[in-house]
C-alpha cells in the first residue's frame, strides 16, 4: 500500500460559493489515492500582530499552525486582488510563518492554482505567492503552471466541473501528487 500524503489546502477567497473553493473541492475529488486534501480555513484568523502572538498565542493562530504543520504538503488556490494575493491569504501566510524561525511551511512540497473570471487567470497573485513560498522554504511545483482565466465557466448550473477544464486539472493534480511524493520526508 502506498503512502497517503496529507495536503493542507489554503483557499484565498473567503466566500463559501467562490470559484476557488469549488476548484479546491474539485481537485480533492480528482486527486489520486496518494493525496488527502483538506481545506484549512483562514477566515477566522485575527490579523497578524506580534503583540498578541505571545504565550498563549490566540487559539485561532494555534489551530491554524497545528493543521498546517501536520500536513506534508501545501496547495494554494487563490483569486487575484489588485495583482496580488487576497489579504486573508497573506495574513494566513504571516501567521503560519511566525514566530520567526518556527514557520509551519518550511520544507513542504507546494503548488499554486490561481483562478479568475478574467482573462489573465490570476497571474500576479500566482507569482507573488510563489515569491513568498520560496522565501519560506516551500518546494514549489514549477510545471504545469496553473493560471486559470475564464474560471466563471468551469462549473455548470448543477455545480459540476465542466469537461473543458477537467483534463487540465487532472494533469495538474496527478503531477502534483508525484511532486509531493518526491519531496516527502519518508
Amino acid at each position: 500500500m502506498s503512502k497517503v500524503h496529507r495536503v493542507a489546502v489554503l483557499v484565498g477567497s473567503l466566500r463559501k460559493a467562490s470559484i476557488n473553493r469549488k476548484l479546491a473541492l474539485a481537485l480533492a475529488e480528482l486527486a489520486p489515492p496518494s493525496l488527502q486534501l483538506e481545506i484549512v480555513e483562514i477566515g477566522d484568523l485575527p490579523l497578524y500582530n506580534e503583540d498578541i502572538d505571545v504565550s498563549p498565542a490566540p487559539a485561532a493562530y494555534t489551530a491554524f499552525r497545528d493543521k498546517v504543520k501536520a500536513a506534508e504538503a501545501l496547495l494554494f488556490i487563490t483569486p487575484e486582488y489588485n495583482r496580488s494575493v487576497p489579504a486573508p491569504l497573506k495574513n494566513a501566510i504571516d501567521v503560519g510563518s511566525r514566530p520567526y524561525g518556527q514557520s509551519v511551511f518550511s520544507g513542504k512540497a507546494g503548488a499554486v492554482v490561481s483562478a479568475s473570471p478574467g482573462a489573465v487567470g490570476g497571474f500576479g497573485a500566482n507569482h507573488h505567492l510563489r515569491q513568498s513560498m520560496v522565501f519560506l522554504d516551500v518546494h514549489m511545483l514549477q510545471q504545469p503552471e496553473a493560471y486559470l482565466g475564464g474560471a466563471g465557466s468551469f462549473f455548470g448550473e448543477d455545480g459540476k466541473l465542466s469537461d473543458g477544464i477537467k483534463p487540465f486539472l487532472q494533469k495538474f493534480i496527478d503531477t502534483y501528487a508525484q511532486w509531493v511524493a518526491l519531496h516527502s520526508k519518508d
